[in-house]
This record gives structure tokens, C-alpha cells and sequence, in this order.
């Protein structure tokens, strides 16, 4: 009988070990790879609640992977006005970001100000960047609950390009390695966090329905709710090109 007892506890620890044995960034990793599309379509509407008012926004969203995992996303604003984003992810060094104006004016958003508010929301231009792994060391700090699932708890610090953040958290589901929430930390403080919501699986990937940027102190917060998505649809090269703001 004791023979059987230790045989099963040694079972118990081997097959377990595998779990306490990740680092932070293994745990990035399997969130990394997780599915994802080659194009992506949405429709979305921002909800900016700042004391008791609140704006409501709505825009498009298209995004497209090109080589050297160098992706290309574009933000184009229904309501109230006609602004568009257009993102250009690379490996190594900070997203370029343009910003057309109402106006039709377009200007390139500085690396120093990627820390500025995006339409007056809570989203930061940084917050709309590409995040990419190796831009960051990780460090698995503990576990935790985040919108009710349990999370391993990484803290991420960014090494490459403009740092914004002192350093993020990100709370990754155990179950299947999404990221459900993020804390970001600005200046010495808990600054902000994102959660994501109604996260369903569509066409194998995995996509929330629902993101609430949150100021920490309580003050304010701005929500994003998907429309409509369509992924894996065929988008010419042309809508990511910066001539075709002008």
C-alpha cells in the first residue's frame, strides 16, 4: 500500500510539473500561437464615458498579415467624423502610425506621442500598436482571477523601441492561453487595465465581443463592441498603403 501511494503522488508531481514549470515567457508563447487569421473585417462602436457624459463613435477595422510577420491594420471612422489610423507593424523596432485628419491632412504620429490619448477615448496610440513578444521580458508573478476565469499572471516589460509603460500585466486564461486582461502601469502606478469580454470562438479563433479600457482610480472608461467580423476575407494591398489616405 505505501509502494502504491508513493507511485501515485511521484505520478501526480511528474504530470504536474510541466504546469508550474512555465516561465512567463513559454506562457507568452502558447498565447502567441494561438490561431489567428490572415485578414481580418469588423465594424465597431466606441463608447467614451467620461463623468456623466458619454460619446459614441463608430468606425471600421481591417487588418492584414504580410511577411516577416510585418501586419498592417486601418482604423476608418463613420461617426461623428471621418479620421482614419493607419498601422504598420515591425519586427524589431516601433509600428509607424498615420493619422488622417477630418480635414484630409495627414501627419505621422511621433514616437513620443504614443502615449497620447487616440480621439479622445481612453486608448492610447501605444494601445493600438502591434505587440510582439520579443519586444518584451516576461516574468510569471503569480495567479490570479480576471473576469471571473483562472489567469497565470505575467508581467511584461518592454525592451525595444519607445516605452510608454513602465510595464504591463498581462492575466492569461489557464484554459486556453487568451489574454483576458492587461494592466498597464505608467510613471510609478497602476495607471489603467483592458479587459475583454464575450470572448467566442469564430471561424477557430478565438475573439472577444466586448472591450472595456478602464482608468484605474475609476474615472472614466471607454468600451468596444464588435459589430461583425469576417475573417480570412480578400483585402487588397491597396487599403493599407499610405498614399491612399491622401
Amino acid at each position: 500500500m505505501k509502494g502504491k501511494i508513493l507511485i501515485t503522488s511521484l505520478l501526480v508531481l511528474v504530470f504536474s510539473l510541466p504546469a508550474f514549470a512555465m516561465t512567463g515567457r513559454e506562457i507568452m508563447e502558447k498565447s502567441d500561437n494561438l490561431p489567428e487569421a490572415d485578414t481580418a473585417m469588423s465594424k465597431m462602436i466606441m463608447r467614451i464615458h467620461k463623468g456623466d457624459r458619454m460619446e459614441e463613435k463608430a468606425f471600421t477595422l481591417m487588418m492584414k498579415q504580410f511577411e516577416n510577420d510585418e501586419d498592417k491594420g486601418l482604423i476608418a471612422f463613420i461617426k461623428p467624423t471621418q479620421i482614419k489610423l493607419l498601422s504598420h507593424a515591425h519586427k524589431g523596432r516601433d509600428d509607424d502610425q498615420w493619422l488622417q485628419l477630418s480635414s484630409g491632412r495627414v501627419k505621422r504620429i511621433a514616437s513620443s506621442s504614443k502615449g497620447k490619448p487616440f480621439v479622445n477615448s481612453h486608448f492610447y496610440y501605444e494601445d493600438l500598436s502591434s505587440v510582439d513578444i520579443d519586444d518584451f521580458e516576461f516574468t510569471l508573478i503569480g495567479e490570479d482571477k480576471a473576469v471571473d476565469e483562472d489567469c497565470y499572471k505575467v508581467e511584461g516589460v518592454k525592451t525595444t523601441g519607445e516605452r510608454v509603460y513602465d510595464k504591463n500585466v498581462f492575466y492569461v486564461r489557464k484554459s486556453d492561453f487568451f489574454v483576458v486582461r492587461i494592466d498597464f502601469h505608467m510613471d510609478g502606478e497602476f495607471h489603467k487595465f483592458l479587459e475583454n469580454y464575450d470572448v467566442k470562438e469564430i471561424d477557430g479563433i478565438l475573439t472577444p465581443h466586448r472591450a472595456t479600457m478602464h482608468r484605474a482610480d475609476g474615472n472614466g472608461k471607454t468600451e468596444l463592441f464588435l459589430g461583425g467580423i469576417k475573417y480570412n476575407a480578400q483585402i487588397p494591398d491597396v487599403h493599407f498603403e499610405k498614399e491612399a489616405l491622401r
